[in-house]
């Protein structure tokens, strides 16, 4: 059950902000008896009626700003659907408005149908069909407006944990989730039908173009938008009664002038695209610490975007600009509308979308922009630290802090050494340790080969269907989620980086990873937007110092890059460490064999330091586990076919290593 006395306060707020904010919720009573006058599965164009039915102009020609507003596109999914087959789609909706089956079945029955649709008829437009819970919620609400409610998880979770809900749905897009949402809303509309005030007040404001809402269905989902977006807020002191200013400016551009500015890369980068794309998700006003607390990115991330943003589309449009009396000009006045925030919010403004930007952004498809910086899938993180990377990774204190040194000063470091010396297993735990965290959230890991390429790596065409689109690649995509967080360090760490042709895949970021350009936009040959490496961003490489197949790296990379010799660390505190407590004569044996052998492959002119036998070979077992069986497989399947390589011109010695290494094993 839902906590009473909480509700009982946020009923008494949602009774003092109904009337001041009746002209812009109208709309939803008005949707549906819209719905209603137009609904009919059997009409002779299913388009032409879907359009009137789920419009809020009697043309159908604005579509209902529930099923086109924040990024998605269901309607526009079922309008497309229905040009291809219209029959299937019918269908789709006799299924999910028959009350004599299982929701659940009606549900995801509708949602496989969907995506049947959109693999059969993509031509590579759209990369969902968009068919959520908050669109289907929608479709059964307007059909169903007594018994059913809009779906969506925020305003359901805020309104679970501000009620003390039993009911606290999940963000897993759930059909379980939803039903578990309509449950605490189905308790919140009790106590709402049961108060004669919030049931007077809505009547009296209502007019023949809005549906009675008998069952205070449609009332439930208006308190529960007021609780998220208005009492929360209001409860924490956040707001106040200022009026929102500048009152008597208005950049004077329309609608389709910012439709066409969102869609130019020039104006609208997508640093500008996810400043937006938060701002519409919170409810189209917040404060730069707001977004920041929920989405991630300083607030300096909002608000000097913000300001560069509107300097763009000044620029571009050569539209009015705000002066203050001074004589200075204020740029955020060209998107947004402000008022001063609460003491909590040290003194920001809160920023509101301008009307015809918010209605802009409904129009435009967000949907490859991120909407959390931090969103990247991954395990939980835990703390790491020094004492946690020399407990596993055999180097000395004092290599480490020369590491870690080198890193933090030229932010490029490539790990060079043999095989088997820990190169990749030291790259991640190092990055662990300059985190403080094993958060593999903010690290990302490639190999490069020769057939690595620019499009790969930064961005490029790649096939689509019959033709081609221009697709970003890992780097690229890497910066601008590091760029999204700057308070904290980003790892991208790069296998084998002497296999790749290093001009032909850094391209013209040769000059951007260096520390002294970082955070310096220069403009892309692609897609001709601003690009720049953030300086929360560290590169570490590894390259095999033992391929002799392998041309000497590229010298414009090497002069970009540290290089730190990693060696076996057989002799480290560490490795002795773990030695010892084995406690196997035989694997004594074998690695007081391994270092005589490393010490010749050294004093070999040949091969040196580069080509020696790594410790990693012979590391990651226990007592149990070190046997013998073991350790013959590690010779003869790892270290004499790297010997053999070595001295492929040298049967006898060769020959020797053989009979030294196998005769470890001998009786």
């Amino acid at each position: 059950m839902v906590n009473s006395l909480k509700l009982k306060l946020v009923l008494d707020g949602y009774k003092k902000y109904f009337p001041l904010h009746w002209k812009d919720e109208k709309y939803k009573w008005e949707a549906i008896k819209n719905f209603h006058d137009h609904w009919d599965i059997d009409a002779e164009s299913f388009i032409d009626m879907f359009k009137k039915a789920t419009a809020d102009s009697e043309d159908g020609k604005k579509p209902l700003n529930l099923l086109a507003a924040s990024y998605f596109y269901p309607r526009d999914m079922i309008l497309y659907f229905a040009r291809e087959d219209e029959t299937t789609v019918r269908n789709m909706f006799r299924t999910l408005f028959d009350e004599s089956l299982d929701l659940t079945v009606r549900i995801e029955a509708f949602q496989s149908a969907a995506e049947s649709l959109r693999s059969k008829y993509d031509d590579g437009t759209w990369r969902n069909h968009y068919q959520n819970t908050n669109a289907i919620s929608t479709y059964l609400w307007l059909r169903y407006p007594d018994k059913y409610y809009i779906y969506k998880y925020e305003l359901f979770r805020k309104a679970a944990i501000l009620l003390d809900s039993d009911h606290v749905p999940k963000r897993d897009g759930s059909v379980a989730s939803m039903i578990e949402g309509f449950r605490m809303y189905d308790e919140i509309c009790e106590v709402v039908k049961a108060d004669p005030e919030i049931r007077q007040m809505i009547r009296d404001a209502m007019d023949p173009s809005c549906y009675p809402d008998p069952e205070m269905k449609t009332a439930t989902i208006d308190v529960g938008f007021y609780l998220a977006r208005f009492y929360l807020d209001e409860k924490a002191g956040r707001t106040d009664n200022a009026e929102w200013f500048p009152a008597d400016y208005s950049p004077n551009l329309t609608v389709d002038d910012w439709v066409g500015l969102l869609k130019d890369p020039t104006v609208f980068t997508d640093d500008s695209l996810r400043i937006m794309k938060r701002m519409k998700d919170y409810g189209g006003q917040a404060t730069c610490k707001q977004l920041s607390v929920k989405y991630g990115g300083t607030i300096n991330f909002y608000n000097s975007g913000a300001s560069f943003l509107a300097r763009r589309v000044a620029e571009k449009t050569g539209c009015p600009v705000f002066e203050s009396e001074n004589g200075n000009i204020k740029w955020w006045p060209v998107l947004y509308v402000g008022k001063h925030a609460g003491k909590e919010d040290d003194g920001n403004y809160i920023w509101k979308l301008r009307d015809e930007l918010s209605e802009a952004i409904d129009r435009t498809d967000l949907s490859r922009i991120e909407l959390i910086s931090t969103e990247r899938s991954g395990p939980a993180t835990c703390a790491y630290t020094k004492t946690d990377f020399l407990s596993t990774v055999y180097m000395s204190a004092d290599r480490y802090d020369a590491l870690e040194a080198l890193v933090r000063n030229k932010m490029n470091v490539i790990l060079q050494g043999a095989p088997g010396v820990g190169k990749t297993f030291a790259a991640r735990r190092l990055a662990y340790a300059m985190m403080g965290e094993m958060d593999d959230s903010r690290i990302e890991m490639v190999q490069f080969h020769q057939n690595y390429s620019y499009e790969d790596f930064v961005m490029g065409y790649r096939p689509d269907g019959s033709g081609f689109k221009l697709t970003e690649g890992i780097f690229y995509r890497f910066c601008r989620l590091a760029a999204g967080n700057p308070d904290k360090p980003y790892f991208f760490i790069i296998d084998e980086i002497n296999r790749g042709n290093m001009s032909r895949i850094f391209g013209e970021l040769l000059m951007l990873i260096e520390k002294d350009y970082r955070e310096i936009g220069i403009t892309l040959a692609y897609n001709g937007t601003p690009f720049s490496v953030p300086e929360n961003l560290y590169l570490i490489g590894m390259m095999n110092t033992a391929d002799r197949s392998l041309a000497m790296i590229d010298y414009a990379l090497r002069r970009r890059f540290s290089f730190f010799e990693m060696e076996p660390a057989f002799n480290s505190e560490g490795f002795i460490a773990y030695q010892n407590a084995l406690a196997n004569e035989t694997f004594d044996a074998l690695i007081g064999q391994i270092k005589i052998l490393n010490r010749e492959i050294t004093e070999d002119k040949s091969l040196g330091r580069g080509f020696q036998i790594g410790h990693s070979y012979f590391c990651g077992r226990d007592k149990s586990g070190c046997t013998e069986e073991w350790m013959h497989a590690v010779v003869e399947y790892d270290i004499l076919p790297t010997l053999n390589e070595y001295w492929f011109d040298e049967p006898l010695t060769l020959n020797r290593w053989e009979k030294n290494l196998r005769g470890v094993f001998d009786d």
